[in-house]
């Protein structure tokens, strides 16, 4: 028995949410008394276990097959099972991205599971783990527990664990040739959408400036992106600014949105709704800018600025310029 975790690599790149996550197989692992074992599923992947097996584990399993080159549910889902049914794990931890949604709940089907998702945080009753999840658009967290024969199987919030937590150690590589059948992967892989090309990945800024309704106007969206392009950060927004059309969609930050961790997320006239709080409270250093010295923003907040972001950001501007001159 063990806790596995299945870490997550696109073109041959770590998602940085594999390590959160291995992080917290970390912590299961310790606080269950079970070895901690991870995998990676691809074609060619040697040198990416490798790298992984510097992490604290027992062994990191290469699941590699050329059907594996181009991500089809299908194909990882077949092929992860084979591993589980081999290793025989307690616990099977995922990021939650949107390539663990689009297989995950199909994989814990196969066990006669359900996949808990989003979990944000973990304790242990009785040497069993109790999952906490959001709910209702974050606002209530709710505690599940497994009941049942078979592993269970749980994906982990970004943010939720930190990265920096990670503890290296030195594993045992072993490779993992799984007996996939080419008949039975019905998705044919395709390039990408041309979009995607274009489209933000904001849970992997380290520095996220979002802006909220104190811009009052689209053609005030400068004044906030001044200061991202001064700190080398990513512009964001809440919902309001993004079905107004004043930023991309692919911007936006909250429950209907994209869920960030980053090092320093600066919110600029933002009230701090739940449904936005849910998409960043994750965030190692949250700095708020707003007037009202009411506003929910500030509960989270571990720097607050009251006043009028059209007087305070030119001159935070000027102080960053400043300082990286």
């Amino acid at each position: 028995m063990s806790v596995l975790v299945i870490l997550e690599q696109q073109g041959g790149k770590w998602h940085r949410m594999s390590w959160e996550t291995l992080a917290a197989g970390q912590q299961f692992g310790a606080s269950l008394g079970l070895p901690v074992e991870a995998a990676v599923a691809g074609s060619g992947i040697e040198a990416l276990a490798r790298e992984a097996a510097t992490k604290k584990a027992a062994k990191v399993y290469a699941i590699d097959h050329a059907l594996l080159q181009d991500y089809t549910a299908d194909g990882y889902t077949a092929a992860i099972e084979e591993l589980i049914r081999k290793a025989n794990p307690k616990i099977v931890l995922f990021p939650h991205t949107y390539q663990v949604r689009d297989f995950a709940p199909k994989l814990a089907t196969r066990f006669h599971q359900v996949l808990i998702s989003d979990v944000i945080a973990a304790r242990f009753e009785s040497g069993a783990p109790v999952f906490v999840r959001l709910l209702f658009q974050g606002k209530l967290n709710g505690d599940v527990r497994v009941t049942g024969a078979g592993p269970c199987f749980a994906s982990i919030q970004a943010g939720a664990w930190r990265a920096e937590s990670l503890e290296s150690g030195s594993a045992a590589v072993e490779t993992f040739s799984p007996q996939l059948d080419p008949t039975k992967i019905r998705q044919k892989p395709e390039a990408p959408f041309r979009e995607s090309a274009r489209a933000v990945d904001l849970t992997a800024a380290e520095i996220i400036v979002s802006v909220g309704r104190g811009i009052k106007e689209k053609e005030n969206i400068p004044v906030v992106e001044e200061l991202a392009k001064a700190l080398g950060a990513e512009l964001a927004a809440s919902r309001p600014i993004c079905d107004a059309g004043w930023l991309p969609m692919e911007r936006q930050v909250g429950s209907s949105g994209q869920t960030v961790a980053p090092k320093v997320y600066m919110a600029v006239g933002i009230s701090g709704a739940i449904q936005h709080l849910v998409g960043m409270k994750g965030a190692k250093t949250i700095v708020a800018i707003n007037k009202d010295a009411n506003a929910p923003i500030f509960e989270v907040a571990d720097y607050g600025i009251v006043g009028d972001l059209f007087e305070v950001v030119p001159a935070l501007v000027e102080e960053v310029r400043k300082a990286r001159s």
